[in-house]
């Protein structure tokens, strides 16, 4: 039993790595202002691909007025409710930009400049988790391969 059960640890492992998924980033920014004051992030609507917006500088644009930018990121909770959470607070004079560090939301999420006439630019990381497919059907193969290969010899040595 103990040489099927670590067999089946092997299985389990591979499916492990099966199981994992790709990631993949690339950069967003979008530029608010009275004349834009929301900006929406959806990414696609494919069935089996993730996206997540991982915010990490809110700052002043040029020729930004000496009052408060207040930006805003509405987005869901664990509960699957959409909240509104006030994410910075610019002035030109004293904090004309903030490092949010690694903000991660799932989409949708909307960025939005709830007071303040701008501009204020917002960046950061788009990224995609996806099933990595590809790689998927290599390593069974693989496997398939290493499966094979061990089992031939085997039954060679029992005819001998």
């Amino acid at each position: 039993m103990s040489h099927s059960h670590g067999e089946d640890d092997c299985c389990s492992e591979d499916h492990g790595s099966v199981g994992q998924s790709r990631l993949e980033s690339y950069v967003f920014s979008c530029e608010l202002s009275s004349k834009v004051p929301f900006y929406t992030f959806q990414g696609d609507e494919e069935d089996d691909l993730e996206h997540f917006l991982e915010l990490r500088t809110v700052c002043l644009g040029e020729g930004a007025k000496e009052e408060s930018n207040v930006v805003e990121v509405t987005a869901m909770n664990h509960q699957g409710k959409t909240i509104s959470v006030p994410v910075a607070n610019l002035h030109i004079n004293c904090l004309p930009m903030v490092s949010l560090g690694e903000f991660e939301l799932k989409a949708p999420v909307t960025i939005r400049l709830k007071s303040g006439t701008g501009p204020v630019t917002v960046s950061g990381l788009h990224l995609i988790a996806s099933d990595n497919a590809d790689s998927d059907l290599s390593s069974e193969e693989e496997d398939l391969d290493e499966e094979i290969i061990p089992i031939k010899p085997a039954k060679k040595k029992q005819k001998l």
